[in-house]
């Protein structure tokens, strides 16, 4: 995972609790970075597990509602950040149909050695949406986070449901949109 991914995790532990927070989980995760983490260096995904972890170990806060809130946190970023993947984009289903084909594309431009979970899809109309996720890491919470981050950024609302598709060593999960009337 690149280190962008870990500092906005940091940061958003700071703003949410605290800097000794944050700094204690670190501490305690005996990650192998040590808790510094560069934009574009590499990083297992196994320290972002431990630091969750830990997390919720010292909050009490279960992993899944510390992942999700932080694919709120990191969506509102990466509109601060990449604010070119958001150029022209009009609402969150477009947003989402161009992750694949138009994101991760730009992505890997920045990021040549980036492993990038993968989107498609397969179905979409003005109401409705099935998207497909598809990784190696088990972040499909962090998924979820993101695609409801997205759906604050354009105002809309919509219901978000979740059918887990995986299978050994690799996450599948179908994400059903449906914006409500």
């Amino acid at each position: 995972m690149k280190g962008v991914v870990f500092s906005e995790f940091i940061e958003m532990v700071e703003e949410r609790f605290s800097p000794a927070i944050a700094d204690r989980m670190i501490e305690l995760a005996h990650v192998p970075s040590g808790g510094a983490y560069t934009a574009v260096g590499t990083y297992s995904h196994e320290e972002m597990l431990a630091l969750v972890g830990t997390l919720s170990t010292l909050t009490g806060v279960p992993v899944p509602e510390l992942v999700r809130a932080y694919g709120h946190h990191l969506f509102q970023r990466f509109t601060a950040l990449y604010p070119s993947f958001f150029e022209g984009v009009t609402s969150a289903f477009e947003f989402l149909a161009r992750i694949e084909n138009h994101v991760h594309l730009e992505v890997r431009k920045l990021y040549p050695d980036a492993e990038l979970p993968r989107f498609d899809t397969p179905q979409r109309d003005e109401r409705h949406m099935v998207m497909l996720y598809e990784s190696r890491r088990p972040f499909a919470t962090l998924a979820l986070g993101l695609i409801e981050g997205c759906l604050q950024h354009w105002g809309e609302q919509a219901d978000v449901t979740m059918t887990d598709l995986s299978e050994p060593g690799i996450t599948r999960v179908r994400f059903d949109i449906t914006r409500r009337a």
